[in-house]
């Protein structure tokens, strides 16, 4: 439910046995939740209990402990559920974000325990529906910007305690926020019905007995509340994941461009360029989702937003768990690829001095990035990022690079890793031709051997910027 959940995707009609009508409504919310984030696997969940939703409220239950109530809100940040349902200056969870797509405005919605605005009428019933059906109390569809076909997945107990959260840990607030406003037929929002009948899965997640207590965790963590794969796994003309889980496939966590970024692979997996996480540890994975940073990089883009709202907060135990389950992904399982050895000073400076095979780029690394990265690349351990082998460095798709050049980021900022570093933009100052001659430059210095941009590359991404600046949005 981050607010990477405003991916514009192309999307088309396809055949199926169902009427025209539903065909419609069957394409059109490409919409994701990473951000836009948790108990043991199903073994003995408890029954979810509560009066009808016809009722004028929730029944009667007793007071719950302060540790259910705590645990309920360790669960909506493992969803970081306040990243998309809190408006810039709003209360938290009183919705209100505008998450735009080509159809129209999609507007978070108040999940406070408001009676009047919010879902302070709901029972735990209503509240399970929701979230595993994708259905509002009153009965009509959500549309998928909130990522309920994870949220499926999640045991009795967990959606019993976020309950208790957001009913008794949540301040309820009042506020007056835009409505939803799709084109016709996409504000038909009971066409979602024949998505929902070939897409969704209303099972609970099933712990694999071949696998650990932990990668079982893992597994349940990325698959379920984080909903990693809303941001990291290809998506279909019909706006539904390629491959949900690893039993589906090698889509599955392959890495994406999702609102204007491209969201790397998650999968213990290398290509030639160097993108995947097999270079990585299960402990840089960790401080990685802990702090944002670690020796091979930094969070960038809506990952940074991830990050801060979400998984810090996530203990080291699950955050080393769902380290375990990525790392058994791909065609190298469980491996760590043995680092490379570090550029000396002198083959640094002999780089920069023939340019590699970019005499223009070297001169611009060395005017405007050498100062911070340093002639070998190497930066300064999380504060500079590396960009020798820096997987954003090296992906396949450049996207991201390129617009980290021309619009600047800044890390995360977390209880672990409080300064919040920053990269300014050289967009203002530096041509297409200059931004592709640099990132040119970097993508085949120091060990990397990712291909060449060209600068109607960068001519696309500038031009995409500009575009949703002049449309009012941060994307």
């Amino acid at each position: 439910m981050t607010t990477t959940a405003n991916a514009t995707r192309h999307w088309k009609k396809f055949a199926t046995a169902l009427a025209g009508a539903v065909l419609l409504g069957m394409v059109t919310l490409p919409l994701m939740g990473t951000a836009q984030n948790t108990a043991v696997p199903a073994s003995s969940p408890a029954a979810i209990s509560g009066a009808s939703s016809a009722g004028p409220g929730p029944a009667p239950t007793p007071p719950p402990s302060d540790a259910v109530v705590a645990r309920g809100e360790y669960l909506a940040r493992a969803g970081d559920c306040i990243s998309c349902h809190s408006r810039p200056g709003g209360a938290p969870f009183a919705g209100g974000l505008a998450m735009n797509t080509p159809f129209g405005a999609i507007i978070s919605t108040n999940i406070t325990p408001d009676y009047e605005q919010g879902i302070g009428q709901y029972t735990q019933a209503d509240f399970a529906r929701a979230l595993r059906q994708g259905k509002a109390r009153d009965g009509h569809h959500l549309y998928p910007a909130m990522p309920y076909t994870n949220f499926a997945k999640l045991t009795d107990d967990d959606l019993s305690a976020l309950y208790t959260y957001f009913m008794k840990g949540v301040q309820p607030a009042k506020q007056d926020n835009a409505k939803t406003s799709l084109s016709w037929p996409f504000s038909m929002r009971w066409l979602m019905a024949g998505w929902n009948a070939l897409y969704l899965h209303q099972e609970s997640y099933a712990a694999e007995p071949a696998q650990t207590a932990e990668w079982n965790r893992g597994a349940y963590l990325v698959q379920g509340l984080g909903h990693c794969g809303a941001c990291h796994t290809p998506r279909s003309i019909t706006g539904a994941e390629r491959a949900p889980t690893q039993r589906d496939g090698d889509r599955f966590l392959a890495g994406t461009i999702i609102d204007g970024w491209y969201a790397q692979p998650l999968r213990n997996t290398t290509e030639a360029s160097g993108t995947g996480l097999l270079g990585w540890s299960g402990k840089d994975i960790v401080d990685y989702l802990k702090t944002g940073r670690n020796k091979h990089t930094a969070a960038f883009g809506a990952m940074t937003e991830v990050v801060a709202n979400s998984t810090q907060y996530l203990s080291r135990q699950d955050l080393a768990a769902i380290a375990t389950y990525l790392k058994s992904l791909g065609d190298n399982p469980g491996a760590v690829a043995a680092a490379a050895p570090p550029v000396s000073s002198e083959a640094a400076t002999l780089v920069l001095q023939q340019g590699s095979v970019n005499q223009r780029g070297a001169m611009i690394y060395l005017n405007n990035c050498n100062a911070c990265h340093r002639s070998d690349g190497q930066g300064a351990p999380r504060t500079f990022p590396t960009l020798a082998r820096n997987s954003a460095v090296s992906a396949t798709d450049p996207t991201s690079l390129i617009r980290i050049v021309l619009q600047g980021s800044a890390m995360a900022q977390t209880q672990e890793a409080p300064s919040q570093l920053a990269m300014p933009g050289f967009g203002w100052r530096l041509t297409d031709e200059n931004v592709a001659d640099v990132v040119s430059f970097v993508r085949s210095s120091w060990g990397n051997q990712a291909a060449s941009i060209s600068p109607g590359d960068v001519g696309k991404v500038r031009n995409a910027l500009v575009k949703s600046a002049k449309a009012g949005v941060n994307p």
